[in-house]
Formats: C-alpha cells, structure tokens, sequence
C-alpha cells in the first residue's frame, strides 16, 4: 500500500490546521457580532413602543384624522414592536458587526490593500446609515401622503401594522444599499474588472437602470421613484470620480511595495 510522501503529509496537516483556526476565527467574529446586536436589543426592548411610534410616525402624520394604524393578527401588538426593536437593534449595531468581518479578512489583505479598505469600511457604514436616513425623512413621508390621496372617498384607509413594518423596512434597505453605489463603483475598479472609461461609456444604460430599479423598489408614483433613481445616478458619477482620484494612489503605493507588477 503506498504511502504519501512526508512533505505533501506535512502539507495536508498545515492546511487542515489553517481551515480550523480559519473556522475557530469566523466563529468568535460571529459570536462578538450576535452579542454586540443582543445588548444592544436588550437595551432597546423597554423602549418598544416609543420605537415603533418613531418609525410609523411618517405614516401617521398623513393619515386621516378618522384613521389609525390596526393590528390584524392575534400577536401583532406585540410581536410588531419587538420585530420592529429588533431591526433597529440590527442597524445600530451594523458599525460593530462589519468591524467584526472586517477582523475576519483583514489579515488576509496586503498593506495597502487594508489602507484602502479601512476607509472604504467607514465610508460604507456612513452611506448606509445616509440612505436609511434619507428614506425616513424624504421619501417615505412623501409616498405615503401620495397613497393616502389615491384612496378611494368611501374606503377608510386603516393599515396594518405588519405591512407597515415590511413596508418601511423593505425601503430602508432599499435605499441603505442604493446609497452603496458609489463603494461598488470602487471597488470594481479597484478590482479590475471595469475601467473608468468603461465607467463612463456606461453612463446612458446606467441611468435607465437606475429608473428600472426604482420601480419595483418604491411605491407606485412618481416622485418616489426619482427619489430612488435620482441618488443612486448621482452617486454613481460620484463613484467615478472618486475612482480617478484615489485608485491611482493606491496603484502607485501598491507598485512601491511589489504588491502588483508595475
């Protein structure tokens, strides 16, 4: 019976070391970022009904004065408010869970390679929390005040709160990662998979995109989907911009060190 050589044995038992450590690591990034989201639920969860009150407050600013949010289901009073709590436990915590990934991949990355991504981290965490805020504030009080004029004279308009919720929480996310547009335009960049003068020759199918996009994503009117369209458009270009400023710099520091071939 042959027997492997003592060098590829070797090999086989440092990879299978680096796969576990690999493991035992993702595991402890893990852990950390489901606690950091645990206390700070934990925190929030005494402050329910104040939380669900500020996130359905767009909607009940426009609704009639002989209407209200209801609750359809058995548990719905008080499973809302928790899901509720629970996503804005979520979001307050995205800065600790994407530092934990971060540690994850980060000793994997070369120098300048982490010099890069530190601001990249940062600048994503920034616009996600930008595009949440500027669907709360901007757009989901404008399409709900739209829809609540469309309803018909002898219908009451009386939503539910868990479609409410899915609602809202389907825009946030809608426009958190909408408002990403400008990091995945460096980074494509950074990667090599386009260039910018690709970029830029792309400019017209990005625009109808954009618009093709929004409508799925936004109510069924027109001023919240040039709400959506609009930003992710203007980001794109600032995208570009930033590609030709920055990604040279990196290129040149990257070729300072033998990273890349110059």
């Amino acid at each position: 019976m042959a027997t492997k050589p003592p060098a590829e044995d070797e090999r086989e038992k440092l990879a299978e070391g680096t796969l576990i450590s690999h493991l035992i690591e993702l595991r402890q990034r893990l852990i950390k970022a489901v606690l950091a989201v645990t206390v700070v639920l934990l925190c929030m969860v005494p402050f329910a009904g104040s939380i669900f009150d500020l996130v359905s407050e767009p909607l009940t600013a426009v609704l009639p004065e002989d209407s209200s949010l209801i609750a359809i289901g058995i548990t719905s009073p008080f499973m809302t408010p928790f899901k509720t709590t629970f996503y804005v436990a979520i979001f307050a915590a995205m800065p600790v869970v994407l530092y934990q990934a971060w540690r994850f991949v980060a000793p994997g990355l070369y120098r300048h390679e982490r010099k890069f991504a530190i601001p990249l981290l940062v600048s994503s965490i920034f616009l996600f929390y930008l595009g949440v805020a500027f669907a709360y504030l901007a757009v989901i009080r404008t399409a709900f005040a739209f829809l609540i004029r469309v309803t018909p004279e002898n219908v009451i308009n009386m939503p539910d709160i868990s479609e409410y919720l899915s609602f809202v929480l389907a825009l946030f996310l809608a426009f958190g990662i909408a408002f990403e547009v400008p990091i995945a335009t460096l980074v494509l960049v950074w990667s090599g998979l386009v260039d910018v003068e690709s970029l830029k020759t792309a400019r017209p199918c990005v625009l109808i995109g954009a618009f093709a996009v929004a409508m799925p994503l936004t109510p069924p009117e027109v001023i919240s989907q040039i709400s959506l369209a609009v930003p992710i458009y203007v980001l794109f270009e600032l995208g570009i911009v930033l590609s030709k400023i920055l990604l040279p710099k990196v290129r040149v520091e990257a070729e300072d060190i033998g990273a890349i071939d110059p």
